[in-house]
């Protein structure tokens, strides 16, 4: 005869229960990173990104967010960056002129800067956290994905002469989008 309770019965299951929904969560496919992510700020220490700018970056990207306001690119590339420049993503390359180094090689910590055109009329800015081959690196960005901060995208350079002025986006695991011209690499003054 079974003298448990039903709501004793319950309790008792409790623990199997949450064992299976964390198997089946571990399991699942897991989304983009998080902003907030420890294993991502872990990881952006590994690839020599300096981890208090990084912090800056997300802090102000969350409290944004939590504020109902835009996550744009061009202060999330300052803040992670620590390269000081204002406005429009499209200027930074022309305003580098003077103050940064600007070049074709991608380094961990330089910017890369998106050519205005008529699909990005306002260009775009985004931080090289991972060298991965003469033409693969990781960038991390905001507002790719309207309002999101992206973490470890991997752009490929497809130009002609892999002089990085045409790349490709992965925005989605194992796809690369179009063709998006490229202005160049813009370098924080310690890596002058």
């Amino acid at each position: 005869m079974n003298t448990l309770t039903p709501a004793r019965r319950i309790w008792m299951r409790l623990p199997l229960t949450i064992g299976v929904l964390l198997v089946a969560a571990a399991c699942a496919r897991q989304p983009a990173p998080v902003i907030d992510d420890l294993a991502t700020r872990a990881a952006t220490v590994q690839t020599g990104l300096d981890p208090v700018l990084m912090s800056k970056a997300l802090t102000e990207a969350r409290a944004l967010r939590s504020q109902g306001k835009r996550v744009w690119c061009v202060p999330f590339a300052r803040n992670a960056s620590g390269i000081d420049i204002r406005g429009n993503a499209n200027t930074w390359w022309a305003q580098a002129n003077e103050d940064y180094a600007r070049g074709r090689d991608p380094r961990v910590g330089a910017v890369m800067a998106f050519s205005g055109t008529s699909k990005l009329p306002r260009g775009h800015v985004a931080v090289v956290s991972r060298v991965l081959s003469d033409t693969e690196v990781l960038i991390d960005h905001a507002n790719w994905d309207r309002n999101e901060i992206s973490l470890g995208m991997k752009v490929v350079d497809v130009s002609a002469n892999n002089d990085w002025t045409s790349v490709r986006v992965e925005s989605t695991p194992g796809t690369l989008g179009r063709p998006y011209a490229l202005d160049g690499f813009i370098y924080h003054r310690t890596a002058l």
